[in-house]
């Protein structure tokens, strides 16, 4: 079997289980007693650890194996979490996710783990010395041969039958023809775990993950259904011959074990009475579902019923070949409806008119097809947060809201440095130390607030902080010293281009760079890139008390829906988004002001910017038109209005780019082909209005 067949799956899977194992851990560095935390961590380090066997990657599977360890102790109530602890799962998670990525890049997966797992064992062995006899029952159960039961492991057994429980010895079989042995192995373990406790395993489980087994392998469980239901569910696995299992008395257990009355230690007594005490509330939970000899069977066809969420991974090269086709698609439609009203046949219309509304029911499947939430990336960043923090002795909250709003794809791809750029410099520059808030008045634990959220076609996404804030004539005199602006000029700066000046190459007001940043360091890189989006970055910041960074974007990139108008002989579109109304504006209310020409708008007076003029448009003249047509636009809180020559219509139109040789044209976004098969430029409002 081709295994690359499965390895994008592996690697988007264990994505997906790394970024759980990190959000929960750091629940659980919150609530360090919740064990319902500690159990999703297990199941999340368990199924990575049997993904990684499964495909070959035994440095993966053997480290996290030994996580998974220490996470067993800790849910089993034998092992209490300290910061030791989680720092040591932090680095290995860490290290889990430098392997996965080397996999991703084409490498083996392998790396030297052997510090991490030497703290992972201590943590077992040496660090909990109460724990130290289960620990040493535990290590040797992997060692020895043959079915036998070591002093540990018969004392839960014998006081699992004891208490009415039902004990199991179990013998599996694979079919001879059988490819992936420890695939089929881990999915018997997986249904047991899920009806009860194991016990022993014979080889160990580890080298059953790595194939170390002929065809048959032996396993002691304690189980909360019946033997025929056991045989039958672990029979139910794909190339899995057969399965051998006898229920257990306290003699038959004798016989295959030692016996747990010659001179058990006491502290071996004790863990074991803990296990089963841990077994039954397993057994009781696992039962209470499965009231019924069906449930389960039932239980994954009612997992994957009505209310669950379904989801299916698509490759992003076939989404972008869905939106290409159908921008063509939307291209032809107008193009059709266009003829239809020509030609004015009652069919052809109809026909026509049934089309457009199911591809406008297409397109917007299609739009959100290609709508990701913003979560994606945010989930990265509490670790992140928390790492920063600890290395800068700094206490931090960060607060995540907006999380679910979505934008295009490839917005999503690209915001992810941007903003990892002003988060590390928040918390670096911004936030101060527990001291300096102290004296100010302030709590010791600082906030970072990360928001975003929809304003028309727009997202806005905000890092706020309530930190020292920005020293405007700090950030001024830097600003003369390195010849980002003159002196002069500077005396005239208001205070919000005082704080844009942060945001110029290379500009730093840090005393002394730190290996997290100054402030500043990376800003430009920020701009540039949230500017190559199509969208733009502001600061707001007050002494003392904070500073806020908030980034606009559009809320896609592909189709929008647009006003076209005429300049003369030719035709732009301006972006519905963008647009506040449309009006028709006699010569005379017309004034200049300044030599600039403004109107009444409403009770306020706002600038008129000529359209022809910005755009050099010869073949139209504003002077011999006795009324202007107006086209109101809005970019953020201010208004302007645009003259233009002709209304022709909205429409939705398909936003192409003019390529790498046409680049900074101003007032220009793009380009779209009409219905009649011309090119209509499309006009940037942001540019318009400075």
């Amino acid at each position: 079997m081709d295994m690359n067949a499965y390895l994008s799956m592996f690697i988007d899977e264990s994505n997906d289980h790394l970024q759980s194992l990190n959000e929960n851990l750091l629940k659980l560095e919150s609530a360090p007693d919740d064990i319902s935390i500690v159990q999703v961590i297990f199941r999340s380090a368990h199924t990575l650890k049997g993904m990684s066997a499964t495909m070959g990657f035994e440095d993966l599977a053997s480290l996290t194996h030994e996580m998974e360890n220490v996470l067993d102790l800790v849910r089993n109530h034998k092992l209490g979490m300290d910061q030791f602890i989680f720092d040591t799962l932090f680095k290995g998670l860490d290290a889990l996710e430098s392997m996965v990525q080397d996999v991703t890049n084409g490498g083996t997966g392998k790396a030297d783990v052997t510090a991490i797992v030497t703290d992972l064992k201590t943590i077992v062995k040496g660090d909990h010395k109460h724990q130290g006899a289960a620990q040493a029952a535990a290590q040797t159960a992997g060692g020895d041969d043959g079915s036998s039961l070591d002093q540990f492991q018969s004392s839960i057994l014998l006081q699992s039958i004891e208490a009415g429980m039902s004990v199991f010895h179990v013998v599996v079989t694979v079919r001879e023809d059988c490819v992936l042995k420890a695939a089929r192995a881990y999915m018997v373990f997986d249904f047991l775990e899920r009806n009860g406790e194991i016990v022993k395993s014979t080889p160990s489980s580890q080298e059953i993950e790595q194939e170390k087994f002929d065809r048959s392998f032996t396993v002691f469980t304690i189980a909360s259904i019946s033997e025929d239901e056991l045989r039958k569910g672990i029979e139910s696995v794909s190339e899995i011959e057969s399965a051998a299992v006898t229920q257990l008395d306290t003699e038959s257990l004798m016989q295959l074990g030692a016996s747990a009355g010659n001179g058990a230690p006491a502290a071996a007594a004790s863990i074991a009475q803990e296990t089963v005490a841990a077994a039954q509330a397993q057994t009781a939970a696992a039962a209470a579902p499965a009231a019924a000899p069906q449930a389960a069977a039932a239980q994954a066809p009612a997992a994957s019923g009505g209310g669950g969420s379904r989801t299916i991974r698509v490759d992003i090269e076939r989404l972008d070949s869905l939106m290409n086709l159908f921008s063509e698609l939307l291209i032809d439609r107008v193009r059709l409806e266009q003829l239809a009203s020509e030609v004015r046949r009652n069919d052809l219309t109809e026909t026509v008119e049934h089309m457009s509304r199911v591809s406008s029911d297409l397109q917007n499947i299609v739009l959100k097809l290609r709508m990701v939430p913003v979560e994606s990336v945010f989930n990265r960043f509490p670790r992140m947060v928390r790492d920063l923090a600890k290395s800068l002795d700094k206490k931090v909250d960060l607060v995540i809201t907006g999380a679910d709003t979505e934008l295009d794809r490839t917005v999503i791809d690209e915001i992810g440095d941007p903003l990892v750029h002003l988060l590390r410099n928040s918390m670096d520059h911004g936030i101060e130390s527990i001291a300096d808030r102290i004296a100010a008045g302030k709590p010791e634990t600082g906030t970072v607030n990360l928001r975003a959220y929809h304003s028309g076609n727009h997202v806005f996404i905000e890092v706020e902080e309530d930190g020292r804030g920005i020293n405007g004539e700090k950030v001024k005199q830097t600003a003369i010293k390195n010849g980002v602006v003159d002196a002069d000029s500077a005396k005239r700066l208001t205070d919000s281009e005082i704080h844009m000046l942060i945001f110029a190459p290379g500009f730093s007001t840090a005393d002394k760079i730190s290996d997290i940043s100054g402030r500043g360091v990376g800003l430009d890189v920020v701009k540039t890139k949230i500017e190559s989006l199509g969208g733009h970055v502001t600061v707001e910041s007050v002494q003392g008390r904070g500073t806020k960074f908030s980034i606009q974007l559009p809320l896609t990139l592909s189709i929008i829906a647009a006003m076209l108008v005429k300049l003369g002989s030719e035709k732009y579109a301006i972006p519905l988004s963008s647009i506040v109304e449309t009006a028709i504006v006699p010569r005379e209310q017309i004034r200049k002001i300044h030599g600039n020409r403004m109107i009444d708008y409403r009770g306020s007076v706002i600038p008129l910017i000529s359209l022809a003029q910005v755009l050099d448009c010869t073949s139209f003249s504003e002077e011999e038109e006795r009324e202007t047509e107006i086209v109101v636009i809005r970019k953020g809180n201010k208004i302007g209005a645009v003259t233009v020559d002709e209304f022709l219509g909205q429409s939705e139109i398909v936003l192409k780019s003019l390529g790498k040789y046409l680049t900074n044209i101003e007032a220009i976004s793009g380009a779209t082909i009409l219905g009649d098969g011309q090119v209509a430029l499309i006009v940037d409002p942001n540019a318009l209005i400075k």
